[in-house]
């Protein structure tokens, strides 16, 4: 049935919900992608999702809600919308999958200065590739535009995932002993997070980004702070199968210092050997540029680890061995060890 509904009143305002209709047409290419038998069709007041618990005996869900924070600004500097997405899925996704979790649905919702339809479907068509590398169902979502609230040309994105965990497979920080190891998952770069002290060190906004950088391997600065968070989920998933995972922590904001001690139990830390982690040259750069120091770096930035895994020693093999089958390349950073410090980098 075509759609009457229009309101110039509206419009004079400042909200086109034509232009609304029109991006909801342009992003369910996108949609369909992520959408199984389990889902309904966009549009309805609410996202339908049968889910299949055969297999589980005491299924929990996991839910995570999460933006993508100022690294829009990037997006917005660039003219660049189609990955921002995938960020947004990352972040969300990333989270539930640390309690072992294999996403289910997402939902995700934008405001925007001003509705521009071909723009929102960029947007959600990285939404949509995120989704796909989780194994999510993109089973619906919300935009809304505020004329007056924010500039015309930006926007703000954020995401709300749900996944399910068979109850015995959460991990349990009071299982963890000293001795076990820390295996390290590569990030991608700089991830979605530190990037409000990325942009003053930068000065993005007004400094060129566009040029090449010869530290950078001749990519733009723009390019590689643009570059999506990676998605550990199915890796992870596969490592959760095989291996007494005992621990998993997302390295997101307040980096190594915040993220790691969340799953450690009192009396045990985490001792990192700060020389085996690989670090992209785009850590460097941001450290040199700022003036930052090493501390700093690590309270603020992944580093280059966008996962950290514990697993029992006698594992540590076949845990790398897994997820080096799923295509990541993880390595060996540190051991849990007894002690009250809540990290020890050395």
């Amino acid at each position: 049935m075509k759609n009457i509904s229009k309101s110039d009143s509206y419009a004079a305002a400042g909200v086109d919900i034509t232009a609304g209709y029109r991006a909801v047409e342009l992003m369910k290419k996108h949609v369909a992608r992520t959408l199984t038998s389990a889902c309904s069709d966009i549009g309805g007041f609410g996202g339908l999702y049968v889910p299949d618990l055969s297999g589980y005996r005491e299924p929990v869900l996991v839910s995570g809600t999460d933006g993508v924070g100022t690294k829009l600004k990037l997006a917005f500097v660039l003219d660049k919308h189609d990955t921002i997405g995938i960020d947004c899925v990352a972040m969300c996704v990333n989270d539930i999958v640390c309690c072992g979790a294999k996403p289910l649905i997402f939902l995700d919702y934008i405001a925007c200065g001003k509705l521009y339809p071909e723009k929102i479907a960029a947007i959600v068509s990285g939404v949509a590739e995120g989704c796909l590398q989780a194994g999510a169902a993109l089973i619906g979502g919300e935009t809304a535009e505020h004329p007056g609230m924010m500039p015309e040309d930006e926007y703000d994105i954020a995401g709300f995932a749900v996944g399910i965990v068979e109850k015995s497979k959460i991990p349990d920080k009071n299982e963890m002993r000293a001795g076990d190891v820390i295996i390290a998952l590569p990030s991608s770069g700089v991830h979605s997070n530190g990037f409000s002290l990325v942009r003053k060190v930068f000065d993005i906004g007004r400094a060129d980004i566009t040029k090449p950088v010869a530290e950078l391997g001749g990519k733009s600065l723009g390019e590689v702070l643009l570059t999506p968070t990676r998605i550990y989920v199915k890796p992870l998933l596969a490592l959760f199968d095989r291996v007494k995972v005992r621990g998993v922590s997302h390295i997101t904001g307040g980096g190594f210092y915040e993220n790691i001690p969340r799953s450690l139990p009192e009396g045990l830390t985490a001792k990192i050997d700060k020389k085996s982690i690989v670090t992209p040259p785009i850590f460097d750069v941001i450290a040199k540029t700022g003036g930052i120091d090493e501390r700093d770096m690590f309270n603020t930035f992944n580093m280059g680890v966008g996962m950290s895994v514990v697993v029992p020693a006698d594992e540590a093999d076949l845990a790398l061995e897994i997820l080096r089958e799923c295509g990541e390349s993880p390595y060996i950073i540190g051991e849990i060890i007894k002690s009250d410090e809540t990290i020890v980098i050395c």
